[in-house]
């Protein structure tokens, strides 16, 4: 297999050792050869459950042929593979992406891998010529997730990322309403996402790698860690080096439908997250209860997860207004609770007003195709540079969290602004924890600081600063580096 990176290729393969600008411009003109009653030709990376759905949905669109599979995991790319073959497709099958990506035949790809992979593979696929439908978070950590950006403005791509929320016809129909002005100012937006997570189970020394997986591709830009939990697969998410804790898996979600309800551009002025890892004795190390305001001048946003019943002993989960999953939009004349599958809008007397039925955001796909024929991504639902901005939210939660401390509920109160609804969040919360059995004053709430954001560098200054800084980058495997210079 290929050991090297993607930039090299390009830098090797160039004839008479031409610059990686120049790479782009051939690529790039190359790409655009595509006519509009061309098939797309796509290449998927990752195979898994997300990565099996997008396929599938793709699959559906007229005018897109999947030519390329790619998975690190012998088994599941066989599995996909004699699928594809069921199905009449003539597929090439890869291990390892960069070859893929080296394959001239492939206009588009598909990025489902776990979240440490997203922005180094679509960057990579950037510069290969390739257009680019990732799966959220489009990074790991802010400062890649920057360079995706840089890359797909460098190279002209079409990047679309997996927030497909921004594609639910209802939602989208209920945020129009809200925006013009139907249900008065907005006040405060609240995304949650309450989902029973069981502990991932104990071990007290490295676990086998499964036969069939290489092993090194799948850290790559990770450190190539033992593998310190039972199940390599999916519970990657409750790991650093590799996940983001469900901030970054489904509360990316909800902050992206909180910031295209509300309008707001760019980074709040400040940022702050509380939380912990509660009943369950595991391996696992991002919480399983977590609280974030992003602060706006505009509205104040707070994104609430819950991964524990509504109380000990209990199967079902807690709700706000009727909603588990979804956003409480709160205006001066009425609310709208829903998300992704539509909604409805309530008086401030909690009757219903209008319904706003949805789709689950399907079309996502296709607003993809549609942007790759016409080499616009005005047309996009989620460009790449919307869902930078929704990830980095997600990291920089996580990296006022993990630069927090032990603290009571009065302590957390204490820092608060008198928002009344973020108060009575955490009122909410703490019951919700007693109710699950936690002594607050023998198993503590982990309360990271007030985090202030620089909307230019992308990242904290002032208190704090110095060590929270370090949550927004990583240091990467070679050879499997995010170029400084994409």
């Amino acid at each position: 297999m290929s050991s090297i990176t993607r930039r090299d290729f390009i830098q090797k393969t160039l004839a008479g050792g031409a610059s990686l600008a120049l790479a782009g411009n051939v690529l790039l003109n190359d790409s655009k050869v595509l006519g509009a009653n061309s098939d797309i030709r796509m290449g998927m990376i990752g195979l898994r459950s997300k990565g099996k759905q997008d396929t599938e949905m793709f699959r559906k669109i007229p005018g897109v042929r999947i030519v390329a599979l790619c998975d690190v995991d012998q088994d599941i790319l066989d599995r996909e593979a004699q699928i594809a073959k069921d199905l009449g497709e003539n597929v090439k099958t890869y291990r390892d992406a960069r070859e893929l990506l080296d394959d001239k035949d492939i206009d588009a790809v598909m990025i489902a891998t776990p979240n440490h992979w997203h922005s180094l593979l679509a960057i990579w696929a950037c510069q290969a010529g390739k257009d680019v439908y990732v799966e959220k978070p489009i990074s790991h950590n802010v400062w890649e997730g920057r360079q995706l950006v840089k890359a797909a403005r460098k190279y002209d791509k079409i990047v679309q990322a997996g927030t497909q929320n921004r594609s639910d016809i209802g939602f989208r129909d209920a945020v129009q309403y809200i925006q013009e002005g139907n249900l008065g100012k907005i006040k405060w937006i609240h995304g949650l996402w309450y989902k029973e997570r069981p502990g991932i189970g104990k071990v007290t020394e490295p676990q086998p790698i499964p036969a069939t997986v290489d092993y090194n591709l799948w850290c790559g830009p990770a450190p190539m860690d033992p593998l310190m939990r039972p199940n390599l697969h999916y519970d990657w998410h409750w790991f650093w080096n590799t996940g983001n804790g469900d901030m970054g898996n489904l509360g990316v979600h909800q902050i992206d439908d909180c910031r295209f309800a509300s309008g707001v551009q760019g980074f709040p002025k400040r940022i702050m997250s509380f939380g912990g890892r509660f009943v369950v004795d595991d391996n696992a190390q991002t919480p399983n209860t977590q609280f974030a305001l992003f602060d706006y001048d505009e509205v104040p946003i707070i994104i609430e997860l819950r991964g524990l019943p509504m109380s000990a002993g209990v199967r079902a989960m807690d709700h706000l207004r009727g909603v588990r999953m979804g956003n409480i939009i709160q205006c001066e004349n009425g609310y709208f609770a829903g998300g992704r599958g539509g909604g409805w809008v309530y008086g401030n007397d909690n009757k219903k007003q209008k319904q706003f039925p949805g789709d689950g955001g399907e079309k996502h796909f296709e607003n993809f195709i549609e942007a790759v024929r016409n080499r616009d991504r005005k047309i996009l639902h989620a460009e790449v540079e919307e869902c930078h901005y929704s990830s980095s939210l997600c990291h920089m939660a996580n990296a006022s969290y993990r630069t927090g401390k032990d603290a009571s509920p009065e302590e957390i109160r204490e820092m608060l602004p008198n928002y009344k609804h973020d108060l009575e969040t955490l009122k909410s919360i703490t019951t919700h924890l007693e109710k699950n059995e936690i002594d607050l004053s023998t198993t503590p709430i982990t309360s990271g600081p007030w985090l202030t954001v620089d909307n230019n560098d992308e990242e904290f200054k002032g208190k704090h600063a110095r060590k929270a800084n370090k949550y927004l980058t990583r240091k990467y495997r070679k050879p499997f580096v995010v170029p400084k210079k994409v």
